[in-house]
């Protein structure tokens, strides 16, 4: 690395991040906890420390902010999904279910403010909005992800128990919302039962 492309340094020897990647970090926390459309571009400038004209240089709209905040949250859901299945190799019934054990435990954290996939959907439910686009080519990801495992697992018609398994995802996803946590251990009960009745034999 030349001197050219030697990171800035805080006074603790840490780099300091660049604009883009603070604007980014800070909608995406912001977009999350208090939805897209609650927040404006002057909320993101004051709390990210970056100067308005910085912001526009980097996301030319909030529209193009809004695809990135979902394009970062789509990394971190592969990244959630690989994991949960890497736990159970070889054996694809147990890495829908570990889906659904890691989905639990997700969305039992304080912190756990649903799906921000859904959630832009119900935000933009306008087919042309960038932002639907991007939440609906992340769903059909995730059918086409759980088709795989389902005919690996031996599913009679893997794309209806992904279809199934999805809409139980989601689901359960959005029940987390709610005051009632009664629903804690029956997406997987459910999962088990479906998995079970798709892949077992006539």
């Amino acid at each position: 690395m030349t001197a050219k492309e030697t990171p800035a340094l805080t006074e603790a020897g840490v780099p300091v991040r660049g604009a883009r990647a603070r604007i980014l970090d800070t909608a995406s926390d912001l977009f999350y906890r208090q939805g897209i459309r609650a927040v404006g571009i002057d909320t993101i400038v004051a709390q990210s420390g970056v100067a308005k004209m910085s912001l526009y240089r980097h996301f030319a709209s909030k529209d193009e902010l809004i695809v990135a905040y979902l394009a970062l949250r789509n990394e971190g859901y592969w990244t959630w999904f690989n994991r949960a299945v890497a736990r159970h190799p070889g054996d694809p019934r147990a890495q829908l279910l570990g889906l659904f054990a890691s989905l639990r435990r997700q969305t039992l954290h304080p912190q756990y403010r649903g799906c921000p996939f859904l959630n832009a959907l119900i935000e933009f439910p306008a087919p042309d909005h960038p932002g639907h686009r991007v939440a609906i080519a992340h769903k059909h990801a995730v059918r086409e992800r759980l088709a795989a495992l389902a005919r690996e697992a031996g599913a009679r018609d893997p794309d209806r128990l992904a279809a199934h398994l999805q809409m139980l995802m989601d689901g359960a996803r959005l029940a987390a919302q709610t005051a009632d946590a009664a629903f804690d251990g029956d997406a997987i009960a459910a999962a088990t039962a479906l998995i079970e009745a798709a892949c077992s034999p006539i």
